[in-house]
């Protein structure tokens, strides 16, 4: 299923003899191994050799090296050096600083700094609410981890966790024009945690907390909520969820259903899956199955948290018990955001006519893709090599975009359904079907249309 891939992109720079037969070699080399060449580039030429750099995409580390040690058996050819390319982009960082003043003389150092800021310091003393207008507060986001749920490779800390909040922060930067800083927290106690972005917060125009680990999420989001006056909003629980109502809102277009009218299994009930479950109860889907490691969550389950505890109450109207497989017979709609290879096949073929497979567990899905189609109408993965991609960056950079411009407090359920609903219109009719359901994260249309959205969403909740 999986395919050579720029993540792990690879240009190795190699000597080899001056032959006719010598770029038709190298290239037979890299595909006896599965490698994909995507440049191929002579940089010096002498009477006895060239030098050559050729870059090529490969499905993991161990496949790189594989195609580095069939190139070095080629005979007369000797590897100078391999360089990573995802390592090269993350060289020094990917963020950086700059000014958006200038600072030529004297004129402009006494306006910017001593002695004009102080009197920019006295009127926001005098009026707090000035930050907003008169500092970087008015756009910017703190993108806040502990490192404890770092993409799908778990605790790892907050150092290891930095590479992922950069590039969360440049997502921002390019899709929505928001200024964010990651904010990678040494320490994973709770009270720890709400107190530091308690201390943080009068930089910031809001809070994205990221990669924190269920349940301790649910509390720390809660308890900022509560005690900020700025926007708090867990990406891992609302940027997914966002998403994949949107997404779901067209597929089932695509089938011809209601939501009213299906029965929907959502895999995983963990950040993402509580959050999905909790946004998709405002569309009353027929019924809502929770499924995690111990089967279908049913209130009669001993030993529920307050968070499953709370889906059991809200869902699985028939209080019913069993397993994935059984959940899934008669079912409309799979989500999963939990692990991979839960299923094939032969269970999508048990589901309701039609059925719709939102497999999104990452870098490996809960069934694979080529599999669920043999049965599904519709499709989607969190993988960008195949159709109906369900990517955060279609929802988190606009939803904090129409956070900042409307200057809100808070975030309410109207705004994460406002945003979904603004993506699933960026798909008009005559683009729809069964491979594009959701947009494609460049689509230049959707960070702007959720923007609005949310904007006039916090605009019509004085509260907000």
């Amino acid at each position: 299923m999986p395919v050579p891939g720029p993540g792990y992109s690879i240009t190795i720079r190699l000597e080899a003899p001056p032959s006719a037969t010598a770029a038709g070699d190298i290239a037979s080399a890299v595909g006896r191994v599965g490698g994909v060449i995507t440049a191929f580039d002579v940089v010096e030429s002498h009477a006895d050799r060239i030098v050559v750099d050729v870059t090529c995409n490969a499905l993991s580390a161990n496949h790189a090296k594989d195609i580095t040690d069939a190139l070095e058996a080629l005979p007369g050819v000797a590897v100078r050096k391999v360089s990573d390319r995802t390592f090269l982009v993350h060289l020094g960082g990917k963020l950086e600083v700059s000014a958006k003043v200038a600072l030529r003389n004297r004129d402009d150092l006494s306006r910017a700094y001593t002695p004009g800021v102080a009197r920019v310091c006295q009127a926001i003393a005098a009026n707090p609410e000035d930050a907003r207008r008169l500092t970087i507060k008015r756009n910017t986001v703190a993108v806040v981890t502990d490192g404890s749920a770092v993409l799908g490779l778990g605790n790892l800390g907050p150092a290891a966790a930095l590479p992922v909040m950069e590039g969360k922060a440049a997502l921002f930067k390019k899709f929505a024009g928001v200024d964010a800083w990651p904010v990678c927290l040494d320490t994973q106690d709770t009270e720890e945690i709400i107190r530091a972005v308690e201390l943080i917060a009068p930089v910031y125009g809001g809070i994205n907390l990221e990669d924190i680990a269920a349940p301790r999420c649910f509390e720390i989001e809660r308890r900022l909520r509560q005690k900020l006056n700025i926007p708090v909003f867990h990406d891992d629980q609302h940027g997914t969820a966002i998403v994949v109502v949107g997404a779901l809102r067209n597929a089932l277009r695509v089938v011809g259903k209601s939501i009213e009218d299906c029965r929907v299994v959502v895999c995983g009930v963990g950040a993402a899956g509580s959050a999905i479950i909790r946004l998709l109860l405002h569309k009353n889907p027929a019924d809502v199955l929770a499924v995690d490691v111990d089967g279908i969550v049913h209130n009669d389950r001993p030993g529920l948290d307050e968070n499953l505890g709370w889906i059991a109450a809200h869902t699985n109207r028939d209080n019913r018990s069993g397993t994935l497989r059984e959940a899934l017979v008669g079912a409309d709609v799979f989500i999963g955001v939990s692990a991979p290879n839960l299923f094939g096949a032969e269970q999508v073929a048990t589901m309701a006519p039609d059925p719709i497979v939102f497999a999104l567990a990452n870098p490996d899905p809960e069934i694979d893709p080529i599999e669920a189609q043999q049965h599904a109408a519709v499709v989607a993965t969190g993988r960008s090599d195949f159709p109906n991609q369900i990517n955060n960056v279609l929802a988190f950079p606009g939803f904090f975009r129409g956070l900042l411009d409307a200057h809100a407090h808070s975030i309410t359920d109207a705004m994460l359904l406002a945003a979904a609903n603004a993506i699933a219109d960026v798909v008009d009719g005559e683009r729809l079907n069964a491979s594009f359901v959701v947009p494609s994260v460049f689509d230049s249309a959707v960070a702007p249309a959720v923007a609005e959205a949310v904007r006039r969403a916090a605009e019509r909740d004085p509260g907000a």
